[in-house]
């Protein structure tokens, strides 16, 4: 597998969540207990201020939680008992709908000591600013009030698994130690939780390759699935991806900014540090570093440039503000 997937030993950092924590921190108005997405309120038995450990655990509608920028309030609450991994999808996602049904799975397995809030990024945009989320899926934690970036894009359940792990590990070392109990169902099985609905075979078979390794099998099988359906989006932005894990399996961070700093006009140089970058969720400094190229080579290297742009446009999203820039700078160097 690839040596430079996001992880947590590579956050994007601190992300500001300021004006939620302090709508969290506000003294309790009288009315009827606070909801996550409509749910039935997360009721204490002993909880501790939001951000900090809790003496106690809590009660919970279910593992896996809906919030929206107006309950996020509810999970700065319950980090301090557990961790939350918070996942940033939206129904027109393709990688979305292979990875939620993993990080449901996981979330099932850790038995209470974790909680999955899922945010639906059509309509929280409040929360998709705060926690930086570029393109989705966004993956996150937040442990005693602290949100930290986890990863980017749908990752095989391996490596996820692995990220869970680090997650509980850093909650342990922070004193999150605490966990939940579903009400009335037990933790081990979220109530109500509708089974995913099935991918189509080749996009079956590309993730099934994904899992295992065999990157050239997903290309191969994404690859079908375009030429049967040329309008299958999905398929697209999945080929899009696992090309990237593709080009950065077996290679490290620092040999691919070693390489690129070496040489600044080597185009396949710039473009595997690009590849980091949007790897690692820093589009515009991939955006930047091959849109400044571009003009000052010719034939086939501008060529590369171009098709590597157009398939990371298609992996982030043509409807992202970002994409729109860089096509009209990418426009404007090629005309």
């Amino acid at each position: 597998m690839t040596n430079v997937p996001p992880t947590p030993s590579g956050l994007r950092g601190a992300v500001d969540l300021s004006s939620l924590v302090d709508r969290a921190q506000r003294p309790a108005q009288p009315g009827p207990a606070s909801t996550a997405g409509g749910q039935p309120g997360i009721a204490p038995t002993g909880a501790a201020p939001a951000g900090a450990p809790a003496a106690g655990d809590l009660t919970v509608p279910s593992l896996v939680l809906d919030v929206t920028d107006q309950t996020f309030q509810d999970v700065l609450q319950l980090s301090s008992v557990v961790p939350v991994i918070v996942d940033i999808w939206a129904e027109w996602c393709g990688p979305c709908k292979q990875l939620s049904p993993i990080l449901e799975r996981l979330t099932a397995e850790y038995d209470g000591r974790v909680v999955l809030a899922k945010v639906d990024a059509d309509t929280n945009p409040q929360l998709v600013q705060a926690f930086q989320a570029q393109s989705i899926p966004t993956v996150a934690a937040v442990i005693g009030g602290r949100p930290l970036g986890l990863f980017v894009g749908a990752l095989p359940e391996a490596e996820v698994r692995d990220v869970f792990e680090q997650v509980v590990a850093a909650a342990e070392q922070n004193g999150v130690t605490g966990r939940v109990t579903v009400d009335g169902a037990s933790a081990a099985e979220p109530a109500g939780e509708p089974e995913p609905e099935p991918l189509p075979p080749h996009h079956q078979a590309a993730y099934d390759a994904i899992e295992r390794g065999d990157y050239a099998a997903a290309v191969q099988e994404y690859r079908t699935a375009i030429a049967q359906d040329p309008n299958d989006q999905m398929a697209v932005a999945g080929l899009a991806q696992v090309s990237l894990l593709a080009r950065l399996d077996g290679r490290t961070a620092d040999e691919l900014r070693s390489a690129a700093a070496s040489a600044p006009q080597d185009v396949e140089a710039q473009m595997a540090v690009a590849d980091l970058d949007v790897s690692g969720g820093h589009v515009e400094d991939a955006f930047g570093r091959l849109l400044d190229l571009v003009p000052t080579v010719f034939g086939a290297e501008r060529e590369a440039l171009r098709v590597r742009l157009v398939e990371y446009f298609e992996l982030i999203g043509v409807d992202d503000p970002r994409v729109a820039v860089a096509r009209r700078r990418l426009a404007s160097a090629l005309y």
